[in-house]
């Protein structure tokens, strides 16, 4: 099986720096051995880059499409975080990311990610 994206990202901003899905978002994941969907209406803030200027000039908005699958697997919690890290470098490489870029963006998910995955396991988050 072949990890891609089956559909293109379409998104509409709905608050300061908050855009939500105007369709599904679906990926074909061989990590996942199957199709994963963020549906129409979920919300994402992309990746979550530091806006310190070196860091954002580097990562920042560089991977949406990767960035809204791997908020939806946090938020949902259909995969382990673990799982969800590499499904998001998975996909990266599955869209052509350069290497520097997929595995800083992974390596930053897998130190930083922690605090984002707790708390929506401990409050939830408007998507649920």
């Amino acid at each position: 099986m072949e990890s891609k994206f089956l559909t293109e990202l379409a998104v509409q901003e709905v608050g300061e720096g908050t855009w939500q899905l105007l369709g599904d978002l679906k990926y074909q994941s061989e990590l996942f051995n199957g199709i994963i969907v963020a549906p129409v209406g979920f919300l994402t803030d992309f990746a979550s880059v530091p806006r310190v200027p070196i860091a954002y000039t580097a990562f920042g908005d560089r991977a949406h499409r990767e960035s809204t699958l791997h908020d939806f697997l946090y938020f949902t919690a259909l995969v382990s975080k673990v799982m969800a890290d590499k499904i998001f470098l998975e996909a990266m490489k599955a869209r052509n990311k350069q290497f520097w870029v997929r595995w800083s963006m992974y390596i930053g998910v897998r130190v930083g990610g922690s605090k984002a995955w707790n708390e929506h396991r401990k409050q939830g988050h408007p998507n649920s």
